[in-house]
């Protein structure tokens, strides 16, 4: 074999691995970005929920307390510890909010200020801090649903979720509410 046909041979073969390390190289870049993107939106998922569990847990602590107040429902527990409850609640609203700050697009971040601010509405009639009516207890309720519905899409779209939990599909759902008191 000629020296010109052994120094072909070798570029070739120096071609051939330089082309497999970087093709090894760059398909590892990939899956790497791949697991870390899968990784922040496991991370973003549950810090999704985690909020919006402990706003819908707020809240119904706030019914209890709003309708115990009212004479709208009996309960076991008294209102003091009903408040002590809300105010555990709160604490944890507050930390699952600070992930939703830390993980979050901007959509989901505004959104989550917008629940945040509904979430204290009802909070503060239920405390008595805010009167109002039934009628306005019940708008603030269902300003709250429709709230988590809107940081519901901005989480799916975050997320890259298709659809959404409202428009078209999925309309307008009101709150359930037992049929009104009949004094007899």
């Amino acid at each position: 074999m000629e020296q010109g046909e052994q120094l072909v041979t070798i570029a070739a073969v120096l071609l051939g691995a330089m082309t497999t390390h970087v093709t090894n190289f760059l398909m590892e870049r990939s899956k790497n970005r791949h697991e870390l993107h899968v990784r922040w939106d496991e991370r973003k998922l549950s810090a999704y929920e985690g909020y919006v569990d402990a706003v819908r847990a707020g809240v119904f602590l706030a019914v209890q307390l709003y309708e115990v107040r009212e004479g709208l429902r009996e309960s076991d527990q008294g209102e003091a510890e009903v408040r002590r409850e809300m105010v555990e609640a709160g604490h944890l609203r507050g930390r699952a909010f600070e992930r939703i700050m830390l993980l979050a697009g901007d959509d989901v971040i505004e959104a989550a200020h917008e629940l945040n601010a509904a979430v204290l509405q009802v909070d503060w009639q239920a405390n008595g801090k805010h009167p109002g009516t039934l009628e306005e207890w019940r708008d603030r309720n269902r300003a709250v649903f429709s709230a988590i519905n809107s940081f519901h899409d901005a989480a799916r779209t975050d997320l890259g979720v298709s659809g959404s939990v409202s428009g078209d599909h999925h309309p307008d759902r009101d709150l359930l509410l037992p049929p009104a008191r009949r004094d007899t």
